[in-house]
């Protein structure tokens, strides 16, 4: 080991970890089951990252929370729609925990090894997490981030009711968004508007225009946030290893408000630039369309009710706006009672970026820790928080939670537990395709139950090929055989090729080295020096691993892995062969200490990817969970046996499996 740090020069260049490490994945609605997006896309990057900090740094120094969103207008709509076509859900509180419960059952069964998955309504969490959004209320409002807001909203007069924002559609206003739907203040990609910009809207009780009606609610001023949020993109740019298309997306929203109008529409620009407010125009003579630049969201929002009134189509372009914190639906957390506003309850967007804290805190009270022990992973400068994530959603944590966090940080006398939070480390996968288009559950495209899965596929299988869909810089296509017809089928199942690795090439070079130790060392590894070429093999390859999982890019992991793999199982088979032909002892002899270190890396390595199969090895390489440490990464397995002379591998009977395939596919 010393001897291998000596020559080791890129020793000072490997990555540094934190000491402690909270992970966070996002957080599923809770009006259905998990599909394959909801595990391909978020859940299984966020578990093998988790799993691998906890065998680098710890186990008791990482915790890995996620849980149901209980709130929102989603379920509400879900649950409406039930109750009115006769279905007996019981309450909605009833309807949440059952999706909740299905959902973490799902979750299990990939083996996403989660320390709390817990639920913003349920149980102890539910209460925390109420307790966490008054605080955040509260401290938001002394600083005086929040204000009274009375915003349209949107109105059905043939039901008498004012709708929730998923029983509105239509079209979104931002310019260049492609976004099948656009809802009341967000469309499905995440951008945000006010009601009144939404572009043809209907109501989905109706299916009528619905009308505009002052609401006041509480909002917080995002919009006072943009130069600490500039701060903050180009400290991420320069200093950090966040991926390039997230700062990309958020600096797209530090821009002034702007107002786009093909100019066609204009007859007499200078006449028209009159009427507006104080602004500046972009006139470039290859665009079709002129776009007015104002200081603020007050001027734009004036020269908007100008081109209304003249009747004039225009497109707004992104830009911080206020963000809503409250609502008038009853399915809610209680906001607290100021100014006179009462009976409102948290929008679920911004109670939903503090309720990671929330599930810490309620793990760590769940494990005796104290109510302040929470600030130990969310406060301290050893600590980091990984926040995984979808494309979609960016806006809300890399620019709503990036505002309002940075607002709780403002230190103040009677306040100052919030003052060094550390801000989460975001990780954006791409969209997961179904047959390279795109799939969610509210499109026609009906994407795969991920339980449903399970029923053609490992765990193990899904989980490394769901990792080698690339998904930090592309969106990956999932394309599953089973779902395509006979006569479509052809090669392959996409799903299996890296599963292959798993089940076929590691698990051969596993049960080739055992039934050799079986056969001629009385089940006993050989002691021994392990070959240079194989050690320098190793260690690239573990130094390679361990940067491209600093990076979070897990499709490099695979690439380093299948190549390892196959290059170590290619040395067994070439050279055992040789071996056994001159019934070369020392040959032997060698070929397995080689192979054991192979072996013994490569579990380490996929510990985090596959770890049932990894702990079936380490079982019967009958060692401790010391395999595990990257303290003993580069040493050779002996050093974690009490006596290697005499150490004895657990029995390994014929044709057993380490990683094994599923029973369908052997039909």
């Amino acid at each position: 080991m010393k001897e291998i740090n000596k020559r080791d020069k890129n020793t000072a260049e490997r990555p540094e970890f934190p000491k402690r490490a909270v992970i966070t994945a996002g957080m599923p609605y809770g009006n259905k089951e998990l599909h394959f997006g909801h595990i391909g896309g978020v859940f299984v990057h966020a578990d093998t990252f988790a799993r691998f900090l906890r065998d680098r740094i710890g186990e008791e120094n990482v915790i890995f929370v996620s849980g149901t969103d209980c709130y929102g207008s989603p379920i509400l709509e879900s649950y409406r729609k039930l109750v009115e076509s006769g279905e007996k859900v019981g309450t909605i509180r009833d309807y949440v925990r059952k999706n909740h419960l299905s959902q973490k059952e799902t979750l299990d069964n990939y083996e996403i090894s989660l320390n709390l998955y817990g639920a913003s309504a349920l149980d102890r969490a539910g209460e925390i997490h109420q307790e966490m959004s008054n605080e955040v209320f509260n401290i938001l409002y002394e600083k005086g981030y929040l204000k009274q807001m009375s915003s349209p909203q949107f109105y059905d007069p043939d039901f008498n009711v004012f709708l929730n924002g998923r029983q509105v559609v239509g079209r979104c206003p931002i310019d260049g968004c492609t976004s099948d739907k656009g809802y009341a203040d967000e469309c499905s990609l995440g951008h945000q508007y006010m009601p009144e910009e939404l572009i043809n809207p209907k109501s989905t009780l109706s299916g009528k225009t619905p009308e505009l009606r002052d609401v006041t609610n509480w909002y917080f001023s995002l919009e006072d946030c943009m130069d600490i949020l500039k701060e903050r993109v180009d400290y991420l740019r320069e200093n950090t290893n966040t991926r390039k298309y997230i700062v990309n997306t958020i600096d797209e929203f530090l821009k002034k408000p702007c107002i786009y109008v093909q100019k066609k529409l204009i007859d007499d620009l200078d006449e028209f630039s009159a009427a507006l407010p104080k602004h500046s125009l972009e006139n470039e003579e290859k665009k079709t369309s002129y776009t007015f630049i104002f200081d603020n969201l007050e001027e734009r929002d004036q020269a908007r009710k100008i081109m209304n009134e003249r009747e004039i189509r225009f497109r707004t372009g992104k830009t911080l706006v206020p963000f809503r914190l409250s609502g008038n639906i009853e399915w809610g957390l209680t906001v607290p009672e100021k100014e006179g506003l009462d009976n409102l309850t948290f929008w679920v967007w911004p109670e939903s970026l503090w309720a990671p804290i929330s599930f810490t805190k309620t793990y760590l009270e769940s494990i005796g820790k104290d109510g302040e022990s929470w600030k130990e992973w969310w406060n301290s400068e050893d600590a980091k928080v990984y926040q995984f994530i979808g494309e979609d959603n960016i806006y809300f944590y890399g620019i709503a939670e990036m505002g309002i966090f940075a607002a709780l940080m403002n230190e103040t006398k009677d306040k100052p537990d919030m003052a060094h939070m550390n801000l989460p480390h975001l990780i954006a996968n791409r969209h997961v395709l179904f047959m390279n288009k795109k799939a969610s559950s509210s499109s026609d495209i009906k994407p795969p139950m991920a339980h449903d899965l399970l029923q053609y596929y490992t765990p193990e299988q899904l989980r490394i090929h769901f990792l080698s869909l690339g998904l930090s810089t592309k969106s990956g296509s999932f394309q599953p055989q089973i779902y395509l017809p006979e006569e479509e089928r052809s090669g392959m199942d996409d799903v299996l090729k890296e599963g292959n690795l798993l089940t076929n090439v590691y698990n051969r070079l596993v049960r080739s080295c055992f039934y050799t130790a079986q056969k001629y060392y009385d089940t006993k590894i050989p002691v021994g020096e392990i070959s240079e070429s194989i050690l320098e093999e190793s260690r690239e390859a573990i130094l390679t691993y361990e940067r491209h999982m600093y990076n979070h890019e897990f499709h490099s992991i695979t690439y380093v892995l299948d190549s390892y793999i196959r290059n170590m199982n290619k040395y067994w088979v070439n050279n055992i062969k040789v071996a056994e032909t001159n019934h070369d002892d020392a040959m032997r002899k060698q070929i397995l200490i080689d192979s054991f270190h192979a072996v013994k890396t490569a579990a380490v390595l996929f510990h985090p990817i596959a770890p049932t199969g990894c702990e079936m090895v380490r079982e019967y390489l009958n060692v401790s969970s010391k395999l595990w440490d990257w303290e003993n990464i580069f040493a050779p397995i002996y050093d974690i046996m009490e006596d290697a002379d005499h150490h004895e591998l657990k029995y390994l009977e014929p044709k057993v499996d380490f990683f094994k395939k599923h029973e369908s596919q052997f039909n």
